[in-house]
């Protein structure tokens, strides 16, 4: 088992914090991005794909982000409002910062990538006095994405952000979400996950993610040592996500479980740890034993890399539940 204390007289269930910007997902497959003449756009954002799941599953999702003035910006909130985000927490830009856009190719299933314009965008110019300790308060978690820290001000509004969740007894989830051209060097990037992680809950990222973070310690690719590592400060569970192996779950009470990945028509890979994580987080906040949750969260991912979106393609309880019908446990790999 587990020890996450959620609190039951908050108004909302989860609050992301971080990168709002769009998506730009190419319509047409197995060429590379020279070839690719149009797109679909789409909000996207791994903090913001993650409050969308977790809405679409159910949960009550509010949002602290910044976003341009402009009709991106607005394309934003307007989405997030669609889809039952609670936007008091999002801001708008003054100073003529633009929208962060991702476009993706997408050569075949098993090669995708990402080509990020990330210059003066609005997402990171999110400071401290955007920040309301008032709304923190109102929620029984908060969600971090590292993207977050990668400048200022952002970084310190995150730190802010994270020091009235301890205070008044927010669960913190850290989905470690490493971007390497976000940053001018992985040192850098180690030095200030290190320090939200030791504040952390629950800390879900890849083998190569905790691999990055941990590359001042001696214990490289070993799972039990970085668990053990995080549950030597603030952590109760850490997720390892070994890709098509799946992933490991750990818990400070000594608990260990393993969860495959099923098989399906794969479209792309981006999207999967997002879905992965608003399902667990799900999961989680309904009590769930540890490996039915990650049942679920391996069920999202793999309908979400099986259609064209991130943030459309969410599935909810009951799309992910008529999916595990169908999918038999011999399908994971």
């Amino acid at each position: 088992m587990y020890n996450l204390d959620f609190k039951s007289d908050r108004s909302m269930d989860l609050v992301g914090i971080g990168r709002l910007c769009i998506d730009l997902n190419a319509d047409q497959f197995n060429r590379p991005m020279e070839e690719t003449t149009s797109f679909t756009k789409y909000v996207g954002g791994s903090p913001a794909n993650i409050a969308i799941g977790a809405a679409r599953l159910g949960l009550r999702s509010g949002f602290i982000g910044k976003v341009s003035d402009d009709q991106m910006g607005r394309f934003i909130q307007q989405y997030l409002q669609k889809n039952n985000i609670d936007v008091n927490g999002v801001s708008v830009d003054d100073t003529g910062a633009v929208t962060g856009l991702a476009f993706t190719e997408i050569k075949s299933p098993e090669n995708c990538s990402i080509l990020m314009y990330r210059d003066n965008v609005a997402d990171l110019k999110l400071d401290t006095t955007n920040v309301s300790e008032d709304y923190i308060q109102q929620s029984k978690a908060l969600l971090i994405s590292g993207t977050a820290l990668a400048a200022s001000p952002s970084r310190e509004a995150v730190f802010l952000a994270l020091d009235y969740a301890k205070k008044h007894g927010v669960i913190v989830f850290f989905d470690l979400d490493y971007r390497a051209y976000s940053w001018n060097n992985d040192k850098e990037t180690a030095v200030y996950y290190n320090l939200v992680a030791e504040k952390c809950d629950v800390i879900i990222g890849t083998r190569e993610e905790f691999d990055m973070m941990e590359q001042f310690e001696n214990f490289s690719q070993d799972d039990h040592k970085t668990a053990n590592k995080w549950f030597d400060y603030s952590a109760e569970i850490v997720v390892i996500k070994h890709g098509s192996e799946g992933s490991i779950a750990y818990t400070k009470e000594g608990q260990t479980e393993r969860s495959g990945i099923f098989k399906t028509k794969v479209l792309k890979t981006f999207g999967a740890g997002d879905a992965y994580a608003s399902s667990f987080i799900y999961g989680l906040m309904n009590g769930w034993d540890l490996d039915q949750g990650m049942q679920f969260g391996s069920a999202s991912a793999s309908i979400v890399i099986s259609k064209h979106s991130c943030s459309d393609a969410m599935p909810t309880v009951e799309e992910i539940n008529q999916f595990l019908k169908s999918a038999s446990i011999s399908e994971k790999e």
